[in-house]
């Protein structure tokens, strides 16, 4: 039974950086693409950034392309996501996924308020 815990999420001014965690235990993660999304209030969640299993390809929404950045460390087993230039609208719950197939993994959530 694998879980994933968030943390690093908190209230940054706009301009400020965050740099979000995702530590995976239960079952090592190397072989699945990691996920981070985020659900603003009244709005569905969407997809924030990926990256591949060996960490040699990730993928963004155009909304963050240049402020984040997506890692992995599979000695580790943890995600990182690293925000930079954030905004007011980049306010959310971020969540962390684990996907292999069919199988899915989510983590409870970390909440980022960013202030204007």
């Amino acid at each position: 039974q694998g879980q994933l815990v968030e943390s690093g999420g908190g209230l940054v001014q706009a301009g400020g950086s965050l740099r979000l965690s995702c530590a995976a235990s239960g079952r090592t993660f190397s072989s699945y693409a990691m996920y981070w999304y985020r659900q603003a209030p009244g709005k569905e969640r969407e997809s924030v950034a990926v990256i591949s299993s060996s960490g040699g390809s990730t993928n963004f929404a155009d909304s963050v392309k240049g402020r984040f950045t997506i890692s992995r460390d599979n000695t580790k087993n943890t995600v990182y996501l690293q925000m930079n230039s954030l905004k007011p609208e980049d306010t959310a719950v971020y969540y962390c996924n684990a996907q292999r197939g069919s199988t899915n993994y989510w983590g409870q959530g970390t909440q980022v308020t960013v202030s204007s």
